[in-house]
This record gives structure tokens, C-alpha cells and sequence, in this order.
């Protein structure tokens, strides 16, 4: 179960939208999304939350390139949600690393005959391998700071579980709002 909410902040405060992510592949088709619901290129903070194991926080600032948060980075990872907010920028990795990661898990044991040929790079392969496991680390990642110009500080944010989408409303002023599309 996940839930995921977006609050546009407004002249008149914070509104809410409840949103359904099923058609949503990338980060692009979420900060598109997010933009939609503030024509007047106001803040919008899409809240996703997943069982209570992870969330995320992206924020939507105009026409600039999303902000984002994530509580748990491994377990949003094995979350199709998640992974649109897990982009390769976001983990620190380059573009290209996912194929890299990939090719060295076929050479890696998976072949006895080509693993002689392949030691040397077999190094490689595992170090890659390792790059991939710290690529996702148990935590938090991205910017803790998303939200401190809104009133809520690193410190906070990096603090939260439970209910995280909840306070992160109430600290804004926008929990009765979100709670009337939960």
C-alpha cells in the first residue's frame, strides 16, 4: 500500500490532490504531473508514502528541475514508486552504471568456462557489483533541505517515521487539507 498526495501552495495556502502514480514512469512524468496541478508555477510537494517503510518528497519549484528526498533509499528500491524517485543522479552514480552493474552480474560466476578469461575484469565486475549495493544505501538520500524554506528543517525531515507524510503536512499548516483527500 503507498500513498501519494500532492500540495500546491497557493495565495490562499495549501491545497491537496490525492494522485493515483500508475501511469507514471519517470521522475519527468511525476514533475510534469506536479506542475499540472500549479498553473501559476507555485510550489507543489508531491508526498509519497509506503507503508510506513519509506517516503519521499519531491518538490516542484516552477519550471526547475524537481528536488528530491527519500527517507529509505533501499527500500523505496525495491518499490516501483521509488524507483521513479532513485534516479542515478540522485544515488551519485552515472547514466550509464545500471548495464555496467548488469553485465558484471552475468559474468560473475554465472559462466564457469569464460570466469578464467574474465578474472581481470571479473575484478572489475565485482567491484562494480559492489558500487551497486552502496549505489542504494539503507537510508536516507537527497536534498534534506527540500523543505526548509517551508518550516521544516533537515534535522526534522531526517527524523520522521510513521506517518511522515502527516507531519510533514502539519508542519506546513496543510494536515487538514491533506487529511480531506486521504
Amino acid at each position: 500500500m503507498y500513498f501519494a498526495a500532492l500540495l500546491a501552495r497557493t495565495e490562499d495556502g495549501w491545497e491537496a490532490s490525492d494522485t493515483e502514480l500508475d501511469d507514471v514512469e519517470t521522475l519527468s512524468d511525476l514533475a510534469d504531473l506536479a506542475r499540472e496541478a500549479s498553473p501559476d508555477e507555485d510550489t507543489v510537494l508531491v508526498l509519497i508514502e509506503q507503508e510506513d517503510a519509506w517516503f519521499g518528497v519531491v518538490r516542484v519549484d516552477g519550471e526547475e528541475d524537481p528536488r528530491i528526498y527519500v527517507s529509505d533509499a533501499a527500500a523505496a528500491a525495491r518499490s516501483s514508486y521509488g524507483e521513479i524517485l532513485l534516479t542515478d543522479e540522485l544515488l551519485g552514480r552515472d547514466p550509464g552504471d545500471d548495464g555496467d552493474d548488469l553485465d558484471a552480474l552475468d559474468l560473475d560466476g554465472t559462466e564457469d568456462g569464460e570466469s578464467d578469461d574474465d578474472d581481470e575484469d571479473g575484478g572489475d565486475g565485482s567491484d562494480a557489483s559492489a558500487g551497486s549495493g552502496e549505489a542504494v544505501p539503507h537510508g536516507p538520500v537527497g536534498d534534506a533541505e527540500v523543505l526548509d524554506d517551508l518550516g521544516v528543517s533537515e534535522k526534522e525531515l531526517r527524523s520522521m517515521s510513521g506517518d511522515a507524510v502527516g507531519e510533514i503536512a502539519e508542519a506546513l499548516g496543510a494536515l487538514d487539507v491533506l487529511e480531506t483527500v486521504r
